[in-house]
């Protein structure tokens, strides 16, 4: 078991992303920290470091359980890393999933009226007649 790898060989190797040069240009592009600083791809990390990886919209945390420079199967990451994410951050993906431009498909064009609207009752459900302060018990 080695004691030291690459960040970006470790990203790639645990399967956070798909190619190591994915991983590289994330460090470049300073979405990778390990304990609150931005990292170079070359950045050697150890056991026991928290690496936060920004994904819009949200930010995944990770803890180094091994340090790995080679591939390893699917099944194998629970002992590579632990996921240490905040629950708060899958919410903020949720929310976003619902508001539907997330997985808009691209070059479907513009949104639609209808696609406006819904997010229009999303965002601001109090002009659609739903006022908060309609079970008012002074009334």
């Amino acid at each position: 078991m080695q004691e030291s790898a690459r960040i970006d060989k470790w990203l790639w190797a645990a399967r956070i992303f798909k190619t190591r040069s994915l991983a590289a240009d994330a460090c470049k592009n300073s979405r990778v920290t390990i304990n609150g600083t931005n990292v170079k791809p070359s950045h050697i990390v150890k056991w026991g470091e928290r690496v936060r990886e920004k994904k819009p919209p949200i930010t995944y945390s990770f803890k180094i359980l091994q340090c790995i420079e080679k591939r390893v199967g699917a099944k194998l990451i629970q002992d590579i890393y632990e996921n240490v994410t905040d629950p708060k951050q899958y919410e903020i993906l949720e929310m976003s999933r619902i508001s539907g431009f997330v997985d808009r498909a691209r070059g479907t064009g513009r949104p639609t009226k209808k696609d406006r609207r819904s997010l229009d009752a999303f965002i601001e459900p109090a002009m659609f007649g739903f006022d908060e302060y309609d079970d008012d018990p002074d009334d």
